[in-house]
C-alpha cells in the first residue's frame, strides 16, 4: 500500500515525493506518462555530448531563499546571469528595453534621466490597464511596441496582445538604466549537473518507487494507495465536462553546428521575422567547454503538449468551474501548472509544492496528536504518564517554530 500516487514527475511532483518520503516517511509511488522525470525542465547529453534542455530553456531564478536553499540539498550551482536580444530593424537589441537599447535603436546618447522623458514623450497613457497592449503602451508607446512586443506575442500565443490579459506583458519589465539581464532576482544560477541529475538525487529516496512511460489511469484500479497528489491537465482529470481548457504548445527543433558559438547571446528572440519566435544555444546556459554548439528554435503552435494556459477572462472562467470540482473531490490534490491552469515559473511551482506539503504534514500531525489524546483519554489516570503511554505523548515535538514535526 503506497501513502501516495503522485501523477508527474516533474518539479511539483518531484518535490512532493521527496518531502513526503524523506521527511514525513511515507511510501510514494510517482509515475509519468512521459520515458524520464524531470518534467519540462528534463535535460540530456545529445549525441554531440553537448547537454541540452529538450523541451527549451529553463533558467533558474527566485528571490526565495526557502527555494534555493531546499533544491540546493540537490545540486550544487552555476551562477548564472540570463541575457536576451531581440533582432528588431536589422540590429540585436538588448531586453528587456533598458538604456542601450533606445541608445542603439534610434543611435542617441541618452542618459537615465533623460530617458524618463523620452519614454513620457511616447507613452499612451491608459486609464485602465485591461490588456497585454496597454501595459506596453502606456509604459513605451506604440512605435516600441510594435517593433518588440506585438508580433512576438502574435507567434507566441496565437492573439494579438489587445485580446490577451495584462499579465502576459507585464512579466517583461522597462529599465532606464544600462542593466541588460533579463531576471533581477536574488538567487540566479543552474544546476551544475544539469536538472535531470538533480532530480535523480531528489527521487533517490528508498520510500519512492518511480514508473515512467505509465497513464496513471492504468494502474489506478490495480496499485493500492491512500491518497493521489494530481499535477496533469485540471480539465484531463475530469474528462473535459466543461470543455478543454486552451493551452499554446510548441515544437522545439534542435541543430548542433560544427563551430563553438553560434550566436551573440544565450537568446535572440525574433519578433517579427520567421515563424519561431527564439534561438536559444545551450552552452551560455550550462557553461560547457566543446568544441562544438547546441540550438533549439521554439514553434509555437495551437496543438501539442499543453504548456501554457492562455491568460483570457472566459477561459479564467472555464477553470474555476474545473477548481471547485477539484475541491471537492476528496483524497485528491491538484498542484502545478497544468493542475491549477496558472504560468509559473520553476521557482513558484516549488514554492506551491513546498506549502502543499507543510499542509499535508500539519494535517498528519494535528490527527495523530489527537488520535494519542484519545488513547490516552481511554485508559486509567494512572497510566497515561507510565512508560508504556508517556512515549507516545513525545512523537509530535515542537521545532521551535512554532509548528511540529513527525520524529
Amino acid at each position: 500500500m503506497f501513502d501516495y500516487l503522485i501523477v508527474g514527475a516533474g518539479f511539483a511532483g518531484s518535490v512532493l515525493a521527496e518531502r513526503l518520503a524523506s521527511n514525513a516517511g511515507k511510501k510514494v509511488l510517482i509515475v509519468d506518462t512521459r520515458n524520464h522525470i524531470g518534467g519540462n525542465a528534463y535535460d540530456f547529453y545529445n549525441e554531440a555530448g553537448i547537454l541540452i534542455h529538450k523541451y527549451g530553456p529553463h533558467i533558474f531564478h527566485t528571490n526565495s531563499a526557502e527555494v534555493f536553499d531546499y533544491l540546493s540539498k540537490f545540486t550544487e550551482w552555476r551562477p548564472y546571469q540570463h541575457r536576451v536580444k531581440a533582432s528588431v530593424d536589422g540590429q540585436y537589441l538588448p531586453i528587456p528595453i533598458n538604456l542601450e537599447t533606445i541608445n542603439q535603436l534610434y543611435g542617441l546618447n541618452l542618459t537615465s534621466f533623460e530617458l524618463n522623458d523620452f519614454f513620457a514623450s511616447v507613452a499612451e497613457p491608459k486609464e485602465k490597464i485591461l490588456t497585454s497592449e496597454d501595459v506596453v503602451v502606456n509604459k513605451v508607446g506604440r512605435e516600441l511596441y510594435e517593433k518588440f512586443f506585438r508580433g512576438y506575442t502574435r507567434k507566441q500565443w496565437g492573439l494579438d496582445p489587445s485580446e490577451l490579459d495584462a499579465s502576459v506583458t507585464a512579466r517583461v519589465p522597462t529599465r532606464t538604466n544600462r542593466d541588460d539581464r533579463y531576471f533581477t532576482d536574488t538567487y540566479q544560477a543552474m544546476p551544475l549537473q544539469g536538472y535531470t541529475r538533480m532530480f535523480e538525487k531528489m527521487l533517490s529516496h528508498p520510500n519512492i518507487k518511480i514508473m515512467v512511460n505509465t497513464d496513471y489511469r492504468e494502474i489506478i484500479n490495480m496499485i493500492p494507495y491512500r491518497e493521489m497528489i494530481y499535477t496533469g491537465p485540471v480539465d484531463e482529470f475530469f474528462d473535459f465536462k466543461f470543455g478543454k481548457l486552451p493551452y499554446r504548445s510548441m515544437e522545439f527543433k534542435h541543430e548542433t553546428h560544427d563551430k563553438p558559438v553560434y550566436q551573440s547571446a544565450p537568446v535572440i528572440n525574433y519578433p517579427n521575422d520567421y515563424a519561431y519566435t527564439r534561438i536559444t544555444e545551450f552552452k551560455y546556459l550550462t557553461g560547457q567547454e566543446h568544441t562544438r554548439t547546441s540550438i533549439v528554435y521554439e514553434y509555437p503552435q495551437a496543438e501539442g503538449d499543453p504548456y501554457y494556459p492562455i491568460p483570457r477572462p472566459e477561459n479564467n472562467l472555464t477553470y474555476k468551474k474545473y477548481k471547485e470540482l477539484a475541491d471537492n473531490t476528496p483524497g485528491v490534490y491538484f498542484v502545478g501548472r497544468l493542475a491549477t491552469y496558472k504560468y509559473y515559473n520553476m521557482d513558484q511551482v516549488v514554492a506551491q509544492a513546498l506549502t502543499l506539503y507543510n499542509r499535508l504534514n500539519e494535517d498528519y500531525t494535528m490527527d495523530l496528536t489527537e488520535s494519542i489524546r484519545k488513547a490516552a483519554t481511554a485508559l486509567p489516570k494512572e497510566f497515561v504518564n507510565s512508560t508504556l503511554i508517556a512515549p507516545l505523548t513525545n512523537v509530535v515535538s515542537s521545532n521551535g517554530n512554532g509548528k511540529h514535526d513527525v520524529k
